[in-house]
């Protein structure tokens, strides 16, 4: 196959179905990986595509949202990473709510092992995670059926969420930035993540360096809300991804990053794992929670590892 008929079917395949890994790109079109991203960053420089770390993406933020079996081939090593480091924020008997998405489904895997715990959640895959979790209760909003990403949405889930109040809310979206924070490519869903933040006393996203920099549609969780974020390590070429990260640390949230090099491999129920890990302070008190109810409290500080903190900072010249 020539280079131009390559890249017509990359283009296409990319069309329809909003995002898809370059192993998947790479297998339907029988070449190598290395190909393939080399075909993907020629798109790119085109503005016919967007490159995601693993795979490729229609353009642009504010582009329709992926669906599951898209997503979830996507930046897996990273994902799995990000879940055992913020399933180490999680206690013994706890009550949480964790949002739909790839990411949390992960989490939802290793929260499986904390006794007591009681998990609130709109996300199917979620509850599957946890279905058969010894001493962790399960509580799942009302709504109604999301098929692309497996969520409960729409006025039943938000009711059913009013006068609830938990410890944490875990959240993942379709991008983040410092000056809009949490944002998602579809109206419904931001409806009810909305509603999982006024639950919540304290606000945990998980997002891997990809959807730094990246702003959609609807805002789910402005930058002042967000207590922690959990993320991975850009690669030292990602200058975008680490600048995001500064300037969200700069507005107070504070940063764990977890080495994907050292997550665990993906599947069944894993404990969350210890690893490398990096804070950046909060610089101040966090604000009011935007539904006047009590303040946000900042989260206890993940444990550091033996070697030297790195600042975020510190990043972009790896």
């Amino acid at each position: 196959m020539f280079a131009a008929e390559r890249r017509q079917l990359i283009l296409e395949m990319v069309r329809a179905n909003g995002a898809v890994s370059l192993r998947e790109l790479a297998r339907v079109v029988q070449t190598s990986e290395v190909t393939v991203r080399r075909d993907v960053r020629a798109l790119e420089a085109e503005g016919l595509l967007d490159r995601r770390h693993g795979g490729a993406v229609l353009p642009g933020g504010f582009t329709r949202e992926s669906g599951f079996p898209q997503k979830s081939h996507l930046a897996t090593a990273e994902k799995t990473a990000i879940a055992d480091l913020a399933a180490g924020l999680v206690e013994e008997g706890e009550a949480i709510v964790v949002g739909a998405g790839t990411t949390t489904q992960e989490l939802a895997r290793r929260l499986a092992r904390v006794p007591g715990l009681t998990v609130v959640t709109n996300s199917l895959l979620v509850a599957q995670a946890l279905a058969h979790a010894n001493r962790v209760e399960v509580v799942m909003t009302g709504g109604t059926l999301r098929g692309s990403n497996y969520a409960l949405v729409g006025s039943g889930a938000e009711q059913s969420l009013q006068g609830l109040r938990v410890s944490r809310a875990f959240l993942s979206g379709s991008g983040l930035t410092a000056e809009r924070g949490l944002s998602t490519s579809n109206m419904l869903s931001a409806s009810v993540d909305r509603a999982l933040v006024q639950a919540a006393a304290e606000v945990v996203v998980l997002a891997d360096h990809s959807k730094l920099g990246t702003d959609t549609m609807f805002q789910t969780v402005p930058t002042d809300v967000i207590t922690r974020l959990v993320t991975d390590e850009p690669p030292a070429h990602d200058d975008r991804a680490a600048t995001e990260l500064q300037a969200l640390a700069d507005q107070g949230v504070q940063i764990a990053v977890a080495g994907a090099g050292q997550a665990s491999a993906g599947g069944g129920d894993p404990a969350p794992a210890r690893q490398q890990r990096r804070d950046v302070p909060l610089p101040g008190q966090r604000r009011q929670h935007p539904g006047g109810g009590h303040p946000l409290r900042s989260a206890a500080p993940i444990e550091q590892s033996p070697e030297r903190p790195a600042r975020v900072a510190d990043l972009r010249r790896r």
